[in-house]
């Protein structure tokens, strides 16, 4: 059990050192992963696995992408061939919406999140108040694993139910709270007009919804230590904050990529770009998972003392398809554009109404306006898309560096 400063020594290695252990380990991983996982098997057919030990020869393998995964489980029911144990030997089958089928395992801390509690100050011997869903979700699952691999009981409280919320944590005295960011707000205002006594929450670890500024400091205002986590129900844990509280610091079993999105191109760091994992767990070996999720590395080593590499969170969605004249622009699109033009800087699709109809322009960094260069974007931009649109040249690093390759400025509704 974790003791200290720190969940393990893991989590302070000298950052080659991990990553020389993270690489060792990602061959024999590819190769159980073609060996045990039928999915797997046909994907990587053509693939060598011992080539497999470099962020290089990791970028090279295709993605399989959380937005197709329904599809994928859907021809090999239940988890499409990427697990590599039979359903009938996992411990708990998840339905999350979509629907998708999530596994879990076995081990102690099969989701990783006594990492993200621990360093939220949770300890052996606490109590954590659990409002995150036991049904169907994994979620209520994943943050009790956690607690209990501390050594913490876990009130398995689920969401709703304000009053009865407040009146067990009056009750019961636990020291934590784990859910949603703001259900513990609407749990604590229940608790002052009801005249309770919540003083015993002292932390909370939050994840699942955005954690407004506001929020932080009606916390703070409180004397409460708040902290969040990044994760999916496919995955498990990838991130968390420490109380530096500046950005999110990697799980130590996860590889992270940031990739342009629409492809699987890393970008370097400080871009945003999708979020692509790849899972060193044996059971469900997940390899350049695509997220869907937006975010970036930020530079240097946490200031709490943790090495790992960190992110600034979740920051929007990858997936930014949109319908113009009835037919699908996709980001993969856009990404066909750059590619044919590796001598620009970002390109991004506005679309809006121009009087009742669709309108789209390409914007697009370029250092000068080359001779003819709109004309061979606006004839590339139709041939991609079958869609004409306009081409605007602008100068260079002036589109945010947001991760936003289509940005649909129609109004809703």
């Amino acid at each position: 059990m974790p003791s200290g400063e720190f969940f393990d020594v893991l989590e302070v290695r000298d950052p080659q050192a991990r990553e020389e252990a993270l690489m060792g380990a990602l061959a024999a991983h590819v190769a159980q992963a073609k060996a045990s996982a039928p999915y797997y098997a046909r994907l990587l057919a053509d693939v060598d696995p011992d080539t497999i030990c470099t962020r290089e020869a990791l970028a090279a393998l295709p993605l399989t992408r959380k937005s197709e995964l329904g599809a994928i489980q859907a021809a090999h029911p239940p988890f499409g061939g990427l697990t590599t144990l039979p359903a009938g030997r996992l411990q708990r089958i998840f339905v999350s919406p979509g629907p998708i089928y999530d596994p879990e395992a076995g081990g102690r801390d099969y989701f990783r999140f006594g990492r993200a509690l621990y360093a939220t100050g949770l300890r052996s011997g606490q109590i954590l108040h659990n409002t995150f869903s036991y049904h169907f979700t994994p979620a209520g699952v994943m943050l009790e694993r956690g607690a209990r691999a501390l050594g913490c009981a876990v009130v398995p409280a689920g969401p709703g139910n304000t009053e009865m919320q407040a009146r067990a944590i009056a009750h019961i005295r636990p020291q934590a709270y784990s859910g949603t960011p703001d259900f513990l707000k609407t749990i604590l205002d229940k608790g002052d007009e009801l005249g309770l006594d919540l003083s015993s929450i002292r932390r909370g670890h939050v994840t699942a919804g955005p954690f407004f500024p506001a929020l932080r400091q009606y916390y703070a205002a409180r004397g409460l230590t708040v902290l969040q986590s990044y994760g999916t129900a496919d995955l498990g844990l990838i991130a968390y904050e420490s109380e530096a509280r500046e950005g999110m610091i990697l799980d130590e079993h996860v590889i992270v990529e940031i990739v342009r999105p629409g492809t699987g191109e890393p970008l370097p760091a400080g871009e945003v770009g999708e979020v692509v994992v790849t899972l060193l767990t044996p059971e469900y070996p997940l390899i350049r998972f695509a997220t869907g999720d937006l975010s970036a590395v930020l530079p240097g080593p946490s200031p709490c003392g943790r090495t790992n590499t960190r992110i600034k969170g979740w920051m929007g969605r990858a997936d930014q398809a949109t319908k113009v004249k009835g037919m699908f622009v996709r980001p993969e699109q856009i990404a066909e554009i750059a590619r044919r033009f590796p001598e620009l800087g970002r390109l991004r699709l506005v679309v809006d109404l121009a009087g009742d109809s669709d309108a789209m322009t390409l914007r697009v960094e370029a250092p000068t306006s080359a001779p003819g260069l709109a004309e061979r974007l606006a004839e590339t931009l139709r041939d991609v898309t079958k869609l004409r649109g306009a081409v605007e040249i602008v100068p260079p690093a002036s589109l945010p560096n947001d991760g936003k390759v289509i940005d649909d400025r129609r109004p809703v509704g």
